[in-house]
């Protein structure tokens, strides 16, 4: 018999998949229940309701993007360098068969005005990675590291964004070469 943490694991694989390539409203709790082979009483067991699936997928996502993330940039040890294997690790990622776009993005798109819970989720995550950036911007010996990292968030974001839409890992690359010019350029932030 499984344990309360595989049932979860497993009702969260299969929420992860489903709602990462279709999209949350696009997928009904049935549809998780035939993925995961959990029955629904089980799965509302676990996630009172699809809302609170929906934050936990979220959550899932984040520790799994972060993680990948730090594991591609610890492969360098000059500065500039870890901040560029930022953006090579996204063209990886969009790359392969399974890139739908962000999945932070999508979900605030489908549900940011009607939860306050993924709301939440999107926003943790999205910090969490502009703090990563920041550190990386601060490691470089920029002279304005959070504002580097702010537009390096934006370059991440406008990257993932514009793959998703064109298909293409080309605006990972694009990002890249802008990154590039802002950490020869360091130019002050417009006020």
């Amino acid at each position: 018999m499984d344990s309360e943490a595989t049932t979860e694991a497993r009702i969260l694989s299969a929420a992860d998949a489903l709602f990462y390539e279709y999209g949350v409203h696009a997928v009904g709790m049935d549809r998780i229940r035939d993925a995961s082979g959990v029955s629904l009483k089980k799965i509302y067991k676990c996630f009172p309701s699809k809302g609170v699936l929906v934050e936990a997928y979220l959550r899932r996502r984040d520790r799994w993007a972060r993680t990948a993330l730090e594991e591609r940039v610890a492969r360098h040890t000059d500065p500039e360098e870890r901040v560029l294997a930022v953006f090579d690790w996204l063209y990886d990622w969009v790359d392969g068969p399974d890139f739908h776009g962000c999945a932070f993005i999508n979900a605030f798109g489908e549900l940011g005005a009607d939860s306050q819970g993924v709301v939440d989720a999107v926003r943790d995550h999205k910090a969490a990675v502009r703090n990563y950036l920041r550190d990386l911007a601060h490691e470089t010996g920029a002279a304005e590291p959070d504002w580097l990292a702010s537009q390096l968030a934006v370059l991440l974001d406008g990257a993932m964004s514009n793959a998703s839409i064109t298909d293409s890992p080309t605006p990972a690359r694009h990002a890249r070469s802008a990154a590039k010019t802002l950490l020869n350029g360091q130019a002050a932030p417009v006020v």
